[in-house]
């Protein structure tokens, strides 16, 4: 069904793909990068390292427990990390960097809506070389109060390092809270405490005041006060991509960077409303107006014109086809 997916998202990318997104030759950390690694053909998260700037980490949606180190500048893998003391994981959707200098990933994944009755959350120090190395992580059990569900969005919390999900439902998803400090001993109950539109991804922003969520069609920010999303959020100019899968901010908070699954997938840089572009950066197309978090945003409405307007076209249909045939197989 993936691969399905991946393939009409695919011709609908080369329907359409947004101006103003160009690479330009010699350009700084931090802007559009092609992840040129051919191992890399699912890149289901993505996170800027803390510790190397210019560098990000993703990783397959696959059971092998390996995670990539992006040189952003040439799209060049820097290092190859292999996690050890974990069980095989099963569906890795999620990666972030918290406040402790850790990376956590998300094995929390369920293409089946509810399958299994637990899933994993994965923890080691963001290492202070940039090599191929294995690394000593630990393994959280975690359980959700309501129910088994999909999720691929995992959030840490800059400041508290508390760790949240995002869940994925067709009809809308929750946001759940983890306990403050996770526990390698026990299993860790996430609490829903609020309501979301269809994600595929989240991240904090570096000062920890705003929550950014995508999903396949569009993206939304919203502020975040007191352990809560803060008001219904403002939509952000998110490109169209084969399968969208990812976002992170960068270290400086200034933009989002947004990946996609695919052999030599893009990494594509939207600026921040209201935030400053460096020198040599143009500003990003002006977000639409903000919309009720529980409604998907219109593509069209991301400020990519009439050529936007066809791709999403080509999209919905795609998205329509390939989930009305998995409701189809589910019946049988």
């Amino acid at each position: 069904m993936r691969s399905a997916l991946c393939a009409l998202g695919a011709a609908a990318a080369l329907v359409l793909l947004p101006a103003g997104h160009a690479r330009a030759e010699g350009q700084e950390p931090d802007r559009d990068f092609t992840i040129e690694d051919f191992r890399v053909a699912e890149s289901s998260g993505l996170a800027a390292s803390r510790a190397h700037p210019g560098v990000y980490w993703t990783h397959n949606d696959q059971d092998a427990p390996l995670i990539y180190g992006i040189d952003s500048r040439t799209g060049k893998t820097v290092a190859t990390l292999t996690m050890q003391g974990v069980g095989t994981p099963r569906d890795m959707e999620a990666i972030a960097v918290g406040p402790d200098g850790a990376i956590y990933v998300g094995d929390i994944g369920d293409n089946l809506d509810g399958s299994w009755d637990h899933v994993w959350i994965y923890r080691f120090p963001e290492p202070k070389t940039l090599k191929d190395q294995k690394v000593a992580a630990k393994q959280y059990v975690v359980k959700y109060a309501d129910g088994a569900r999909n999720a691929e969005a995992l959030m840490v919390h800059p400041k508290t390092g508390r760790v949240y999900i995002a869940s994925k439902n067709e009809d809308g998803g929750g946001l759940y809270a983890g306990p403050e400090r996770l526990s390698s001993s026990g299993t860790n109950v996430f609490r829903r405490i609020g309501e979301v539109p269809w994600v595929t991804d989240g991240a904090f922003s570096p000062d920890g005041g705003r929550l950014v969520l995508r999903g396949y069609f569009s993206a939304r920010e919203y502020g975040w006060k007191d352990g809560r999303v803060d008001g219904d959020g403002t939509s952000v100019g998110a490109p169209f991509q084969g399968q969208a899968e990812s976002v992170t901010y960068t270290t400086d908070g200034s933009a989002f960077m947004f990946g996609s699954e695919g052999q030599s997938s893009k990494v594509v840089r939207v600026e921040r409303q209201g935030a400053t572009p460096p020198p040599s950066e143009k500003p990003a197309d002006t977000p639409g107006a903000p919309q009720s978090p529980r409604s998907p945003q219109s593509p069209a409405a991301d400020g990519e014109g009439g050529n936007a307007t066809v791709g999403f076209l080509v999209l919905a249909g795609a998205f329509v086809l390939v989930f009305g045939i998995k409701r189809l197989l589910r019946r049988d």
